[in-house]
C-alpha cells in the first residue's frame, strides 16, 4: 500500500515548513466518515480511501515526531518513519472496533520511529531486545529529570520498569558514552588528531600481500607436516595421533597397554617422532 500512496510534499525536496503547511491543509474526517473510508479499503481494497485516511492524519505524525527531537536526528527523517507506521496502521485498522484511527495508529507510528532511532542514534546498536528498547526510551526521560542516578534512584527506575538494577546501570553507561570517529578529518591537527583510534589501533590483516603470504605459508606448513608424518613408522604415527591429533586423547599408560611396552617406552617413541617432525619442518623452512 505504501508504494501506491503519494504524500502532498516530498520530505526530501523543498522545506519542512512547506510540508507542515501542506499537511495542515489536509481535510479532517469525523468518526462516521472515517469508518466509511476504512470499510471501503477493507472490503473493496479502495486505495484512494486508504490514501485519504493517511493524509488526514499526517499532522498527528508530525506532532509525535517532534517529541523525539532530543535524539539529535533530523525531524524530516523522524516524520518519514512515522508516516510508514501510519500507513501500516491504516492497513490493519478495523473500523468495527469502535476507536478512532489516530488512537489505534499511535503504537505503529511510535514503533517505526523507535526502530529508526535505535538503528541510527549510534554507530553501535545500543538496544537489541524488547526489554532493552523499553529501558532505553524510558531511561532517557528519567535522566533528563534526574541526571546521574543515585543508587536509590536507579533502584526506583528498575522497580518501575520491571528490570534488574544491573540493566539500569548498563543502559545508563551506554547512554553516557559517545561514538568516536576512527580517523580524524585531514584538516584536524594537534592533540585531538594524535588521539584518534586510527593512530593507535592497527588492523592485523590490513595488507593483502601479508594476508596472502600468511595463507600460503600455512598451506606449506600443513603439506610439510603431512609429508613428515607419512615418513614415520606406523606405530609412531599411531602414538602421535592418539596423543595429539585425535579428539579423544589417550594416556601413555593406555598406549603402553596397547603395544605391550612400558609407559616410558611410549614417551620415548613420542619424543622421537616429535623431533623428526620438527627437523623436517626446519629443514624446509
Amino acid at each position: 500500500m505504501s508504494q501506491a500512496l503519494s504524500l502532498p510534499v516530498n520530505l526530501s525536496l523543498g522545506s519542512i515548513e512547506d510540508y507542515f503547511g501542506a499537511v495542515n491543509l489536509m481535510p479532517r474526517f469525523n468518526a462516521e466518515e472515517e469508518r466509511g473510508l476504512a470499510r471501503r479499503f477493507r472490503d473493496d481494497g479502495d486505495l484512494d480511501a486508504a490514501r485519504q485516511l493517511v493524509l488526514s492524519n499526517l499532522r498527528f505524525v508530525v506532532h509525535i515526531a517532534r517529541g523525539y527531537l532530543g535524539y539529535g536526528l533530523p525531524l524530516p527523517d523522524l516524520i518519514q518513519e512515522g508516516n510508514i507506521g501510519l500507513m501500516k496502521a491504516v492497513k490493519r485498522y478495523d473500523p468495527e472496533v469502535g476507536v478512532r484511527l489516530v488512537s489505534f495508529a499511535v503504537h505503529w507510528i511510535r514503533a517505526e520511529i523507535h526502530e529508526y532511532i535505535i538503528q541510527n542514534w549510534r554507530i553501535v546498536k545500543i538496544a537489541t531486545t524488547k526489554a532493552q528498547r523499553k529501558l532505553f526510551f524510558n531511561l532517557r526521560k528519567f535522566k533528563t529529570r534526574l541526571g546521574w542516578f543515585s543508587q536509590d534512584e536507579a533502584q526506583a527506575v528498575a522497580d518501575e520498569l520491571g528490570v534488574g538494577l544491573d540493566s539500569v546501570y548498563e543502559m545508563e553507561s551506554r547512554l553516557s558514552n559517545q561514538d568516536m570517529a576512527f580517523d580524524t578529518h585531514p584538516e584536524d591537527d594537534g592533540e585531538e588528531r594524535d588521539s584518534s583510534p586510527a593512530h593507535y589501533l592497527r588492523q592485523a590483516d590490513a595488507d593483502p600481500a601479508e594476508v596472502l603470504a600468511e595463507v600460503e605459508w600455512d598451506e606449506r606448513r600443513q603439506a610439510l607436516l603431512a609429508s613428515a608424518i607419512a615418513e614415520l613408522d606406523e606405530r609412531s604415527r599411531d602414538i602421535l595421533a592418539c596423543r595429539w591429533l585425535n579428539e579423544e586423547k589417550l594416556t601413555l599408560h593406555d598406549l603402553a597397554a596397547r603395544y605391550q611396552v612400558s609407559a616410558e617406552r611410549i614417551r620415548q617413541l613420542e619424543n622421537g617422532a616429535m623431533k623428526k617432525l620438527k627437523k623436517a619442518l626446519l629443514e624446509e623452512a
